[in-house]
């Protein structure tokens, strides 16, 4: 009774493992190389929970391989070597009996320690499975990447986790020995996030704090012995990406109640409001622009309040600037025009500076001719002057298209009425 219930009931075949069919169901992708005991160096990529770990437990089983485990966490590049030699010792080389070395949290080895793994991969000493809730392509190297197929975990659905509950109840001693009813599973299913581990442990909590043999699963039990719903979120992972990528898109889109989703998953999962902040702060610019240049405004005052205030109160703050920034008019065209810009200066080069717009500070400059044609705008009628502000080369050249908003539609006139056919206003 001292392990958990989730290391209980792990499953220890095939046949007893729940979900991941595309993988290892009847036409699973893994299911023939499993069964054949022909497996490939592979990473596992999926979310915490989701059964990576069994995975390779019953890889080696089937296999009938030895079977070598790392942890991350707590492995150097010497214990790597140490377990690599062991395996060279315990299998054939080339064969289909390879050793298995598992490594856990494999995002977490650095540059060299997965440095060390190359040449045992690669002349076939060890079998690697790596198990990552991170984005291979992101955290693993490409040549460790490139020695290994990536197949993916999904999250456990309703009936996956479901499932799960029932076999515990029906396969663990200890449950078995109780009266168990499930009578209502939302609060349960919805607590755990989609990790059956996170699940098994929250249901083996409520079981054990009822006295009584006699224990009926309801929404209103599980609530009240598990007092908070940790928000499943990784503020360095692939998931902070997505989450700020999703806030991001529904501001641009113009959808206040997304944007105010996303920000309250940002805010439960502990998000640095700094770092929401400064996504604001590039929004308003990068999205919003000359549509509405309040919003940089906005969003700068908001980048100070938050780092003053701080959570809670700063959600507030947050909140109203999100609001704000999704409901406003949007414009990219100074993003679009700083764009073509750089890519024009990349296409053609250190271009010379024209003459008449040359800094003219010595006197030998002055008799060079810099600056000499330069016309002062102020001098001249409505403070323009129409002169050539570019390299010969990129004369005409339309970098800043105004947007169809009202604001740059009231900007294109001006700059129509001042530079009539040379720029494409």
């Amino acid at each position: 009774m001292n392990e958990p219930l989730a290391e209980r009931v792990r499953p220890k075949t095939l046949d007893e493992y729940i979900s991941q069919h595309h993988l290892v169901g009847e036409k699973g992708s893994l299911t023939h190389q499993i069964k054949k005991g022909i497996i490939p160096s592979l990473i596992l990529w999926g979310p915490p929970g989701t059964g990576k770990t069994t995975l390779a437990n019953i890889i080696a089983q089937e296999s009938k391989r030895p079977f070598y485990v790392l942890s991350a966490i707590n492995s150097g590049v010497k214990d790597i070597r140490e377990v690599i030699d062991k395996a060279k010792q315990s299998g054939g080389l080339f064969t289909s009996k390879n050793p298995i070395l598992f490594i856990d949290e494999i995002h977490r080895f650095s540059k060299s320690q997965q440095d060390s793994l190359l040449g045992a991969v690669e002349k076939g000493w060890v079998t690697l499975i790596g198990a990552t809730t991170e984005n291979p392509s992101f955290e693993v190297i490409p040549a460790l990447l490139s020695r290994c197929q990536v197949y993916v975990l999904n999250a456990f659905g309703k009936e996956d986790l479901e499932n799960l509950i029932t076999r515990a109840m029906d396969k663990d001693r200890f449950l078995k020995s109780k009266n168990i009813e499930l009578k209502e599973t939302e609060a349960l299913l919805r607590l755990s996030g989609g990790d059956g581990r996170k699940l098994l442990n929250i249901f083996e909590l409520v079981v054990n704090s009822e006295e009584s043999d006699k224990v009926i699963i309801t929404n209103e039990l599980v609530l009240s012995k598990v007092q908070k719903n940790t928000v499943l979120y990784d503020k360095t992972g692939e998931q902070h990406y997505d989450i700020i990528s999703a806030f991001i898109k529904s501001i641009r889109g113009s959808d206040p109640n997304g944007a105010v989703y996303w920000l309250a998953r940002m805010i439960e999962g502990g998000e640095d409001v700094k770092f929401i902040a400064r996504r604001m702060l590039i929004s308003a610019s990068e999205d919003i622009g000359l549509a509405n240049p309040t919003a940089l405004v906005m969003a700068n005052t908001t980048f100070q309040a938050v780092t003053t205030i701080g959570y809670p109160e700063a959600r507030l703050v947050l909140s109203q600037c999100a609001i704000y920034l999704a409901t406003s008019a949007k414009s990219n065209a100074s993003y679009m025009a700083i764009g073509k810009a750089q890519q024009a200066v990349k296409q053609t080069g250190n271009l010379p500076v024209p003459l008449a717009l040359r800094n003219a500070p010595t006197k030998l400059m002055k008799e060079l001719g810099y600056g000499q044609e330069y016309k002062y705008a102020h001098n001249y009628q409505n403070n323009f002057v129409d002169a050539e502000f570019l390299p010969d080369e990129l004369t005409g050249t339309s970098f800043y298209k105004p947007g169809n908003n009202a604001r740059e539609k009231a900007l294109s006139e001006f700059l129509k009425n001042r530079w009539k056919e040379k720029y494409d206003f």
